[in-house]
């Protein structure tokens, strides 16, 4: 068995063929299909186990397209996208977008709700006083800065009138950024695609979310939990899966370490600063939107309340590495994960 090695997730599928007879005459084999392709700031995988080939490479540069266009949409890193023109606007100006970004923001506005605003798409303020996406910039806010842009991040101050498909944000200061949930939101969108293409067994990699679908080949998907302090091609723990999606938030993602202490990208939108009290959150779900949007916000809740959340959710499971190296398990995988070792200390 070989391992996946895609960003904070690994899926684990043996080598096999399938055979399956029809009216005296055998199908052609099944075999993995791969297709990579940069977009949304990560590198997207699909595989896919098929006879029919070239169906699948063009299922594959459909959701290629699918992801650069909603990119376009969803980014804050490209000029006219509808978060840019949403946040450039005046106060209360409505903004016309699209109905993906609409879609998106009310889902993001469900994650906010679950998790009492630990998720929040207005971190942007925040995110421009930490630069972690900046080379060998690692700096530490100051308290002051930090005080400073905390008022402005509030996902209540989101209006969305899906009449006539417009958005405003009621204060000035208010900056929304989709980083956390609009990759999940993409990948439901390619495994739509995929499925619509009459693919049955595939998988879909988008930095740390995935989705699998079906079996490889005649294997069960396993799927690999990083381990936060170890090698990245080294899970402490699987999970086999299909027709689910799977997404992890790890504090070893995007950080660097100052006087000792790790600062990482997952912010507290109530402290301003990294939250403490996990180090990964692996989140099992039936749409990837929400295991993007959860795993976030279960992080910044904690170990304890994030857990108590997933258990009250219907079809949401988690795995979380707390901050003191502890593994908590949800009930509806208990029995299903298989933990390879401790994570490392």
């Amino acid at each position: 068995m070989g391992y996946w090695r895609i960003a904070a997730v690994r899926a684990v599928v043996g080598v096999a063929v399938v055979a399956v007879a029809g009216c005296g005459r055998p199908e052609p084999p099944a075999a993995a299909v791969r297709g990579e392709h940069m977009t949304m700031g990560s590198l997207l995988v699909l595989t896919a186990w098929t006879a029919d080939e070239p169906r699948a490479r063009h299922a594959f540069d459909a959701v290629f397209a699918e992801f650069d266009r909603l990119d376009a949409l969803l980014s804050v890193w490209t000029p006219g996208s509808d978060v840019l023109r949403i946040n450039d606007a005046p106060p209360g100006t409505p903004v016309a977008v699209r109905a993906e970004t609409r879609e998106v923001l009310r889902a993001a506005e469900q994650v906010s709700t679950w998790t009492d605003g630990g998720f929040d798409v207005t971190f942007g303020p925040l995110a421009e006083i930490w630069k972690f996406d900046h080379d060998k910039d690692d700096r530490v806010p100051t308290a002051d800065e930090i005080a400073a842009r905390i008022p402005r991040v509030d996902h209540r101050a989101i209006v969305i009138d899906d009449g006539p498909g417009t958005v405003r944000l009621t204060r000035p200061g208010i900056r929304v950024h989709l980083g956390g949930i609009g990759k999940g939101y993409a990948v439901d969108r390619a495994v739509a695609i995929l499925r619509a293409a009459g693919l049955r067994d595939f998988m879909v990699q988008a930095g740390g979310d995935l989705y699998v679908a079906g079996t490889a080949g005649e294997t069960p998907w396993r799927l690999g939990i990083q381990d936060p302090r170890g090698a990245a091609d080294d899970p402490f723990a699987t999970v086999e899966l299909s027709d689910a999606t799977f997404s992890t938030s790890g504090d070893y993602e995007r950080f660097f370490e100052r006087d000792g202490v790790r600062y990482h990208h997952i912010l507290d939108p109530k402290t301003g600063r990294p939250a403490r009290g996990c180090r990964s959150v692996t989140i099992v779900a039936r749409q990837a939107q929400w295991a993007d949007g959860l795993s976030t916000g279960v992080f910044i809740l904690g170990p304890e309340r994030g857990m108590a959340l997933v258990e009250r959710l219907p079809d949401v499971e988690a795995v979380i590495v707390t901050a003191d190296n502890r593994v908590l398990i949800s009930s509806g995988l208990a029995g299903r994960v298989e933990m390879r070792r401790q994570p490392t200390p």
